[in-house]
């Protein structure tokens, strides 16, 4: 979701919420495994794990990337240092917003947004080891109706797919760069204006062949066969339990279970008919008003990332998500 209007939306939710409940829920001992981490910025939209080099990549609100390394042996009590690594002066004020790593050509790709108008969106891909920019694509051009780009996924050739989460749409974008095509479709349309605020926002490539999309505000889950000859096929994924509303970032941990980031916290989804039809089968509740906002794994382990640093001292958390049962029993399947 966009970063600044986010902001502006949790400070009116904030403004609301007595300051007692929230030094309260500040204080509180986590009940799972957390990283926390020392930051120079408050908004941390997406952070994905890197394996190889054993750190966190994260997005900043006011544009760039950072890293934060993992010590191999961390104390849960230790904060670490969150280092900045991309800065791009051509960006301006522009935020990084979702981020996915492409492992295959040791590369990072960056959705890129005007956090405070929504009149520009980009795709930047820089090389893991180096932090060279390999390529900047302006997805918008002068004149476009309001546009934002959210998040990105890369299929098995490399090309990246990006939503807009204003413009209701989803750009592709070629391994080198190369802008291809417009995905556009009345079923990413949803009637209402309340529905149309955030639209198309957290994207996964499923190594089937095709793509996962939710609907912020609808909650509805897309599936769209990239891989036709001709148009891609869109699909609405049923899914029981749901719908996912105020989705945003997701991550599949298998092919068969995808875990989407929301200001419930966390939800565990599943699907055993290659994503015709999927059930809700897990919840994670954490600190909801750091606004839970994307979810990367590592270790086998989901954590959450959250918009929000705490205080003044820009203090961040990756909390770990232990999912509960999710009760189905008497909720009707929905459309």
């Amino acid at each position: 979701m966009a970063c600044f209007t986010k902001f502006l939306l949790i400070l009116f939710i904030i403004s609301a919420i007595p300051i007692a409940w929230l030094i309260s829920v500040e204080r509180a001992k986590a009940t799972t495994h957390i990283y926390q981490f020392q930051s120079v910025g408050w908004l941390r939209e997406c952070t994905k794990w890197d394996d190889v080099n054993h750190r966190f990549i994260v997005s900043f609100g006011e544009g760039g990337l950072g890293q934060i390394p993992v010590p191999r042996n961390h104390s849960p009590s230790s904060v670490l240092e969150e280092i900045s690594i991309v800065k791009d002066v051509d960006q301006g004020r522009n935020a990084s917003i979702g981020i996915t790593i492409d492992w295959p050509r040791n590369r990072i790709l960056v959705a890129i947004g005007d956090a405070f108008g929504s009149r520009y969106s980009g795709l930047a891909a820089y090389e893991l080891n180096t932090w060279k920019r390999l390529f900047l694509t302006h997805l918008s051009a002068p004149g476009d109706k309001k546009t934002y780009a959210e998040d990105v996924a890369v299929d098995a050739e490399g090309n990246a797919y990006v939503t807009d989460i204003k413009g209701c749409k989803i750009w592709k974008v070629g391994v080198n760069g190369e802008f291809l095509s417009i995905i556009k479709s009345p079923l990413f349309e949803s009637k209402g204006w309340f529905k149309s605020i955030f639209t198309l926002n957290g994207i996964v490539y499923h190594p089937n062949g095709y793509l996962l999309i939710v609907h912020t505000m609808s909650g509805n889950l897309f599936k769209i066969e990239i891989e036709k000859k001709e148009n891609e096929e869109i699909k609405v994924v049923k899914v029981r339990g749901g719908p996912l509303s105020y989705g945003d970032g997701m991550e599949l941990l298998s092919p068969t279970k995808l875990l989407v980031a929301g200001y419930w916290g966390a939800r565990l989804v599943e699907s055993t008919d290659n994503w015709a039809s999927a059930n809700v089968v897990g919840e994670f509740r954490g600190p909801s008003h750091l606004l839970p906002t994307a979810v990367t794994v590592k270790d086998g382990k989901v954590y959450v990332n959250h918009l929000f640093g705490i205080g003044y001292t820009k203090r961040h958390v990756l909390v770990e998500a232990v999912f509960t049962s999710y009760n189905l029993r008497g909720l009707r399947d929905r459309d």
